[in-house]
């Protein structure tokens, strides 16, 4: 009998400068614990008339982190955070009662040079409890992180608790993000290790669990919270994340998730009027998209 309940394959997303490959939300599964949005962004070359270029655009109810593997992204926002992230950094954003920020390639790497850009974008649901706290900003560094070897593979604790370890990056709710990569095959398992729903993206190589053969560009998702064991192949890369469902649905439009309808209502007009905070001398303004 399997344990794995999904397998869902990155589709294709146009967010105007590159294609992403989105992972969740998915129709079958909305969330992997407080996980409601990832998007995997590249490996895409940028370049000339090609670069990051994310205007002002708000949330409300959720976090965000960037996880990048490639390239730089310098952040912005309207608490007033100016932050460049580079590959193996943090950045994570609690956006609470509301926060405007953007994402834009780095003045350095413009000028014609090229680059390859690649990473992920997600969103954490906040507790119901937190929903409503004042925006907050942090960044920490590659070194920052929990990072250890198991015989050839190498792990980093990206965020929230795992393998008897704990990320400084400040959660609101029991998570779980882990970066692992391998040179030989390695036999991997999280029972005991990782608790609540599990997630595994496969980033490059492949994977062997139970009698599914899942190769880059997919991400599963495990039957059995807290018990999940597989065979990752050589050279391969994977991130697992998950945790603790949060007891309320969670409603999503566009950038604003929440646990009330009206809530999201609330902020659409605040956007449409032009209310939300903003982000120091920028004068871009992403619309939002009526449905």
């Amino acid at each position: 009998m399997s344990n794995i309940d999904l397998i869902i394959e990155e589709r294709p997303r146009d967010i105007g400068d590159f294609l992403v490959g989105r992972l969740l939300p998915f129709r079958k599964k909305r969330m992997v614990g407080p996980f409601i949005f990832i998007d995997h962004m590249g490996p895409t070359k940028m370049g000339p008339d090609h670069y990051m270029d994310v205007g002002q655009h708000p949330h409300i109810g959720l976090a965000t982190l960037t996880f990048l593997l490639e390239g730089e992204v310098m952040h912005k926002d309207s608490i007033g955070t100016v932050q460049k992230i580079a590959p193996g950094s943090v950045n994570w954003m609690i956006a609470g009662n509301g926060v405007t920020h953007t994402e834009r390639t780095p003045e350095e790497l413009r000028h014609g040079k090229e680059y390859m850009m690649h990473g992920y974008q997600i969103w954490v649901a906040l507790p119901k409890d937190n929903e409503d706290m004042e925006p907050e900003f942090h960044h920490f560094d590659r070194n920052d992180l929990p990072r250890w070897k198991d015989e050839t593979a190498e792990f980093t604790l990206v965020a929230g608790k795992g393998y008897g370890k704990e990320s400084p990056v400040p959660v609101h709710s029991d998570l779980f993000m882990v970066e692992i990569k391998t040179q030989d095959e390695y036999l991997l398992h999280t029972e005991g290790q990782l608790f609540g729903e599990i997630g595994i993206c496969v980033v490059e190589g492949a994977v062997q669990a139970c009698d599914n053969h899942v190769e880059k560009g997919n991400m599963l998702v495990s039957k059995l919270d807290n018990a999940c064991s597989m065979t990752l192949k050589p050279d391969t890369h994977i991130i697992l994340f998950g945790g603790q469902p949060l007891p309320e649905e969670r409603f999503i439009y566009w950038n604003f998730v929440s646990s009330s309808n009206e809530k999201i209502e609330a902020a659409k007009e605040r956007w449409r009027k032009k209310e939300f905070p903003k982000v120091k001398d920028d004068n871009s303004y992403v619309v939002m998209p009526e449905v």
